[in-house]
């Protein structure tokens, strides 16, 4: 009812968004950062960028966004402080975060940003959607896999599935009572998908599903997975003969293994996943038979660039957590920030950050614009988590001891920083994807 009243009465449920001490309900959300084309953007002069502003982590900075962007912000960075960074070290010693928060996300509209309301989503713009990656970042807490649940796992149903399995999926995705995994990685198939060996074999109209995944964001808790496979060993390639299947929890032969032990990202559920004669219904092939690996190659720029942005808002919050440490830290009888050799480091590490904003923002410009090519994708990647580990390991010098202890939130920036060259494809094989580009005649 407050969420049809807030429709009813436009914009006065916006009024005194922080001053209430609440967060705003979905339908508010939708006001604000829906139908995105409407939207129009404030001059450049009227805002500040990264390297001006007092913060790293100011709202009201970046000629991207505008006012609604703002408010939003406001909106989403408020959910993390009072949703979940009071809960997340007990979510780190579960290894997993609750399904009460994924609902919650849901019903204050951080889930699905992206999604069409037609579809049963949020009917935001790419900005909105970056907001929250950013502040998820900007609060330390690694726990919650929203981003990979809205922004990489729905794009593959909404873009190539049916009506039926969008009808079906996606709204109780947005709301947060379906979560989602993508399952690619296998014991010997990383960033190498062609190598997957999880197959599917029909039988009749059905298909039957055995194989394994390993690494899997959300397996633990998920109710629907994406899973890589291969459907025909004959093709010409490997790529040719791979499709996408959506596995639900409770399916005979559907099993998860332990949740990993990992030395970051405590509170986030990865599993290994099972599948053993997993019988599955013609309808639960998404997109067309073995088009599976190019839906993997038109997608993968999006997560890459997610994986980009979140290392640069990594970034930023590392520097104001280290900024604030160095002002009050006091040796030989006044704070560290007096020490020429500190200030030359902070002075080093912020224009890094600010060149990386400015090259990750140009990137979700382009991709809001459908411009963003693959290498410019994998060049965010790499560069920004590539970054993001250095900024990690001289912030946590600047804390000296006490940055080596987990009570300090930079040592939890330090651990969860290391997978991000890893996942989303190496940052090796980013560099294989950006010198094609350079060296092929074509």
């Amino acid at each position: 009812m407050l969420a049809n009243n807030i429709v009813k009465s436009c914009f006065s449920g916006l009024v005194n968004v922080t001053g209430r001490g609440r967060v705003l309900p979905a339908a508010a959300v939708r006001l604000q950062h829906g139908q995105p084309q409407q939207l129009s953007q404030p001059a450049p002069s009227t805002r500040l960028e990264t390297c001006s502003a007092k913060s790293l982590m100011d709202i009201g900075t970046r000629r991207i966004f505008n006012e609604d962007h703002d408010l939003f912000r406001q909106s989403v960075r408020r959910f993390f402080e009072e949703e979940v960074v009071p809960h997340h070290k007990e979510w780190e010693k579960a290894g997993q975060v609750s399904r009460e928060v994924w609902e919650k996300a849901g019903e204050q509209g951080l889930l699905g940003v992206m999604t069409s309301e037609e579809q049963g989503g949020i009917g935001g713009d790419l900005y909105s959607a970056a907001v929250t990656w950013e502040e998820q970042m900007y609060s330390n807490c690694s726990g919650p896999g929203f981003a990979l649940h809205s922004d990489i796992v729905m794009p593959y149903i909404v873009n190539y599935g049916s009506q039926e399995q969008i009808k079906r999926f996606i709204p109780l995705m947005t709301a947060g009572k379906c979560i989602s995994a993508i399952a690619m990685t296998e014991p010997g198939a990383g960033s190498d998908l062609q190598g997957v060996r999880t197959y599917a074999k029909r039988d009749g109209s059905d298909w039957i599903l055995n194989g394994n995944k390993v690494f899997i964001t959300n397996g633990w808790m998920a109710d629907l997975v994406v899973v890589v496979t291969v459907t025909n060993r004959e093709a010409k390639t490997a790529a040719h003969g791979i499709s996408l299947f959506l596995v639900e929890e409770g399916m005979k032969g559907f099993n998860k293994g332990r949740k990993l032990e990992k030395i970051g990202l405590k509170a986030q559920d990865t599993a290994e996943l099972f599948f053993e004669d997993v019988r599955l219904p013609a309808d639960a092939l998404l997109g067309e038979l073995n088009k599976g690996f190019f839906y993997l190659m038109k997608e993968l720029p999006q997560e890459r660039l997610l994986i980009a942005d979140m290392a640069v808002a990594s970034c930023e919050f590392m520097f104001e957590e280290t900024r604030n440490y160095v002002l009050q830290r006091k040796a030989f009888g006044k704070t560290i920030a007096h020490l020429q050799t500190v200030q030359h480091k902070l002075a080093e590490l912020k224009t890094d950050i600010c060149v990386g904003r400015a090259f990750i923002d140009s990137c979700l410009q382009l991709h809001a614009e459908k411009r963003l090519d693959p290498a410019s994708a994998s060049m965010a990647k790499f560069w920004a988590s590539d970054l993001q580990n250095k900024v990690a390991s001289q912030c946590l010098q600047l804390h000296g001891g006490w940055g080596y202890m987990w009570e300090y939130p930079i040592a939890k920036a330090f651990v969860d920083s290391r997978v991000q060259p890893i996942y989303g494809g190496t940052n090796e094989i980013m560099k294989e994807l950006i010198a094609r580009t350079i060296v092929t005649q074509n």
